[in-house]
C-alpha cells in the first residue's frame, strides 16, 4: 500500500512560503510516497513562473499541475518542457507547449498524473471526456491520478463517475474551497469535488476580501492582490494499492 498527497491550488508567494515551511513535515508524518501540487496560481498575482514552480519543487512536489492560468505569464512557457509540470491535456493539439500527462517512476512502481480542464463556465478547450478516453488508451500503469480543474461541481461529479473504476483518483481543483464529499467510487477511485487551496485563510479564494467586495458591490474593475495574514494548507491523502491502482481510503487534511 502506498500513499499519495494532493495539495490544492497554491496562491501567491505566501502560499509558496507556507508550503515550503510545512510540506516536509506533513510528508514525514503521514509517510507520503507521491506528492502532487496544483501551482497555477503560485506566482504573485496569478499564473505560474519559473521562480514559483521552483519553490513548489523545493517544498517537495513531485509533479505540479495547473489549469486555466497555466499560460497567464508568457515568460513561464519554457517551464512546461520540464518533466515535473503539466498543463491541461485538452488544450488544442498543434500549438500548445508542454504535456497534459507525466509518468512518475518510483522504482518498484510507476504512476501517471493527468491534468484536465472543464469547459462549463471555463475556456472552450477540447472535450475533457473525449480527451481522457484517448489518454487512458496510451497509459500502461494502473496508478492514474487526475487533476480536474473545473468550475462547475456538476461537471466535476460527472467526471468522477465517468472515471470510476478506470483511474485511481480524481481530484477537483480551481474553486479553492475544500468540499466535504471525499469518497471511494465503485470501490476503486478516490474522489473529491475540490481539494481546496494553500494561502491566506482570511481571504476570498486567496484575494484580499475588501477588493473582492468592491468588485462585486460596485461592478467596477479592481486590481486584485493576495491577502495577508496566517495561511492554511488544504489537501487530501489517498491510500492506494500500487499493484492494482485501486484506492482504499481518502482523507481530507487542513493544516493551519
Amino acid at each position: 500500500m502506498k500513499k499519495l498527497l494532493f495539495i490544492g491550488d497554491v496562491v501567491g508567494r505566501p502560499g509558496c512560503e507556507f508550503l515550503m515551511e510545512k510540506l516536509g513535515g506533513i510528508k514525514r508524518q503521514h509517510g507520503i510516497d507521491i506528492t502532487i501540487v496544483n501551482g497555477e496560481n503560485s506566482a504573485q498575482g496569478n499564473g505560474i513562473t519559473a521562480a514559483s514552480a521552483d519553490m513548489l519543487v523545493r517544498a517537495g512536489a513531485d509533479v505540479i499541475t495547473t489549469g486555466n492560468h497555466a499560460f497567464r505569464r508568457k515568460e513561464a512557457a519554457d517551464i512546461f518542457e520540464e518533466d515535473y509540470i503539466v498543463r491541461p491535456a485538452n488544450y488544442p493539439e498543434g500549438g500548445c507547449v508542454g504535456s497534459g500527462v507525466r509518468i512518475i517512476d518510483m522504482g518498484a512502481f510507476s504512476a501517471a498524473v493527468i491534468n484536465l480542464m472543464g469547459t462549463v463556465y471555463m475556456d472552450p478547450l477540447d472535450n475533457p471526456f473525449t480527451k481522457i478516453d484517448m489518454l487512458l488508451e496510451e497509459i500502461d500503469t494502473p496508478n492514474i491520478f487526475v487533476d480536474f480543474h473545473a468550475e462547475a461541481t456538476s461537471e466535476k461529479k460527472a467526471m468522477g463517475f465517468y472515471l470510476a473504476g478506470r483511474v485511481t483518483g480524481v481530484f477537483g481543483t480551481h474553486t479553492h474551497v475544500q468540499t466535504a464529499d471525499e469518497c471511494i467510487l465503485d470501490g476503486h477511485t478516490a474522489y473529491i469535488t475540490d481539494v481546496g487551496m494553500v494561502g491566506p485563510e482570511r481571504s476570498c479564494l486567496g484575494i484580499e476580501p475588501a477588493l473582492t467586495i468592491d468588485m462585486l458591490r460596485y461592478r467596477m474593475p479592481v486590481r486584485f492582490s493576495v491577502a495577508e495574514g496566517p495561511c492554511f494548507i488544504c489537501g487530501t491523502i489517498v491510500d492506494f494499492d500500487e499493484k492494482k491502482g485501486i484506492s482504499h481510503k481518502i482523507e481530507r487534511i487542513i493544516i493551519r
